[in-house]
């Protein structure tokens, strides 16, 4: 059976990343997408990865095209939504498929690991999905959820 560590994924400049960078911290992994109206939730899961990275925290973005195509551009245009409209400084890799015969790895055993209410599908641009720092997942937020709600989540996850 795989676990999150032992997947990976290509960053967005390109460099293969394995999950086992991030073992023994609390991971968030969210899909995300340019033009979307959950956009804005860029600002605020920079704030939660810059109060809580000390703590162990990583914020993970993967941007996501099957949703309205909603991040239609390449690397170039992720990274200039992503860093300089947002001040982005947490890892984002490049754009995936979360649903579909083409699923990325990492959403496969994610939404295998906590399916939803869709089945295993994932709804829209977004979704977040946490995990242990011993790369067990914990929990799943949908879209409307903010980050700013999410806070006391994390803050607990950290302390266990």
């Amino acid at each position: 059976m795989t676990t999150f560590h032992q997947l990976t994924a290509t960053s967005l400049s390109g460099q293969f990343i394995s999950m086992a960078d991030y073992a023994g911290k609390l991971v968030l992994v969210v899909n995300t997408a340019s033009h979307c109206g959950f956009t804005p939730q860029y600002a605020g899961l920079e704030s939660l990865y810059k109060k809580f990275a000390p703590q162990g925290l990583v914020v993970l973005g993967f941007p996501c095209n099957q949703f309205g195509n909603q991040e239609p551009g390449g690397a170039d245009d992720i990274a200039q939504t992503c860093h300089i409209n947002y001040g982005v400084s947490f890892p984002i890799f490049e754009k995936v498929e979360v649903n579909g015969p083409a699923t990325h790895p990492v959403f496969r055993f994610l939404k295998d690991e906590l399916p939803g209410v869709l089945g295993g599908r994932i709804k829209w641009n977004f979704t977040k999905f946490l995990i242990g720092r011993d790369g067990k997942p914990l929990r799943r937020f949908s879209p409307i959820t903010t980050p700013e709600k999410m806070e006391a989540v994390i803050l607990a996850a950290l302390e266990t």
